[in-house]
């Protein structure tokens, strides 16, 4: 018994380490092999060059064994001037970036410093690497924000020094619709229409970097004033061009809107939401006008009766230049593409925001939200 019980155990244990094996030598069939890869000093190099932090490989000596075009970029190195392989003190005159980089091999971790690059902050990071060699990496301390602002300074300049060149070729069409011959006349329209068209641009992108670039919140020009005078003032602005198309206004006068804010750039915001539901208003139709309280706000919403808004146009219709399908538009008239930021802005700067979307009984629905009392 004992004998039989034992080769049973030893038959057990056999057939148990045959499955297990059989298993292993399955499993690695089915494991694919693998692959080693070796990284090549172009492909690194490559590399290094399209990133948008500037990287410098320092020699033993000091000198630059390498420097991608970020780097000299930040640093102002011109780029005509080789300086693989002088020394770095010959090259730049940074005593902070020299002393943290004498330092870094005793520390024996990376070492960070900060200075100021002809008015840019940068900041680096210097890894010490093996043959006392040193990667510096090189980035800018300037923050989103800050590069977003110099982005709109941009942008109104730009628009500042068009605005004049604008003016004097208008001056010019003016003269030549006088002087030029019959057939020639259509022409001479049509440059006028597109200078016109410039220079609504131009008025936009000013007003619109004015109001990026003033405070949130800022009530210094606040007044009195009620969202239906609002709607009636904004009306009058464009109540010829819906005369002409029959399209009429109804508003609804069972609240009148009372709250302190800008009145000019509320004007604006409630001329440009009119406009837009004008421009894709069917002819012989009505533009629907409501003010009422919505918990803390007032909410002001315009609906006209047109095809109503894509998916595309709910999801980018407040982004600058954004234009819908033209298909949709019942209007000739053509706009700087910026009037729907410029409402979502003023908004933003009286505490508030813009929304849109389609009708249940069809058209768009544009709704402005402002806080019934001033922020604090």
């Amino acid at each position: 018994m004992v004998i039989s019980a034992a080769l049973g155990f030893a038959a057990g244990i056999g057939i148990t380490l045959l499955l297990q094996r059989r298993r292993h030598v399955l499993a690695s069939k089915r494991k694919p092999k693998e692959r080693s890869i070796v990284l090549n000093a172009p492909q690194l190099l490559a590399w290094i060059d399209a990133a948008t932090q500037g990287w410098m490989i320092l020699a033993p000596d000091h000198s630059i064994a390498y420097i991608n075009d970020r780097a000299e970029r930040l640093l102002r190195i011109p780029s005509n001037r080789l300086v693989r392989g002088m020394k770095l003190r010959d090259v730049l005159d940074i005593p902070v970036l020299e002393e943290l980089i004498f330092s870094t091999p005793y520390q024996l971790r990376s070492q960070r410093c900060e200075w100021d690059q002809q008015g840019t902050p940068l900041e680096a990071v210097v890894l010490p690497g093996s043959d006392e060699c040193w990667l510096v990496l090189i980035q800018s301390r300037q923050s989103l924000e800050a590069q977003q602002q110099q982005q709109e300074r941009w942008v109104s300049d730009v628009a500042h020094e068009l605005k004049t060149p604008l003016t004097a070729l208008m001056l010019v069409s003016d003269r030549l619709e006088l002087a030029v011959k019959e057939h020639d006349a259509a022409l001479v329209q049509r440059l006028q229409k597109e200078l016109r068209r410039l220079q609504l641009l131009v008025e936009d992108l000013l007003e619109l970097s004015r109001l990026e670039n003033s405070l949130p919140h800022d009530d210094s020009e606040h007044v009195p004033l009620t969202l239906e005078d609002l709607v009636d003032s904004a009306w009058g602005s464009i109540s010829p061009i819906a005369e002409e198309r029959r399209v009429t206004l109804q508003l609804d006068r069972s609240e009148s809107g009372p709250l302190n804010g800008d009145q000019l750039r509320l004007h604006r915001a409630v001329l440009n939401l009119l406009d837009n539901a004008l421009r894709y208003s069917p002819d012989e139709s009505s533009i629907e006008v409501s003010v009422r309280q919505s918990g803390g706000w007032w909410l002001l919403s315009i609906r006209d009766h047109g095809p109503g808004l894509s998916e595309a146009d709910l999801t980018r219709m407040f982004q600058r230049f954004y234009r819908g399908d033209p298909s949709r538009t019942r209007s000739n008239r053509s706009g700087s593409g910026l009037g729907l930021a410029i409402v979502q802005q003023i908004a933003v700067n009286h505490g508030g925001r813009t929304e849109a979307r389609n009708h249940p009984a069809g058209g768009a629905c544009m709704d402005l939200l402002l806080p019934r009392e001033p922020l604090q």
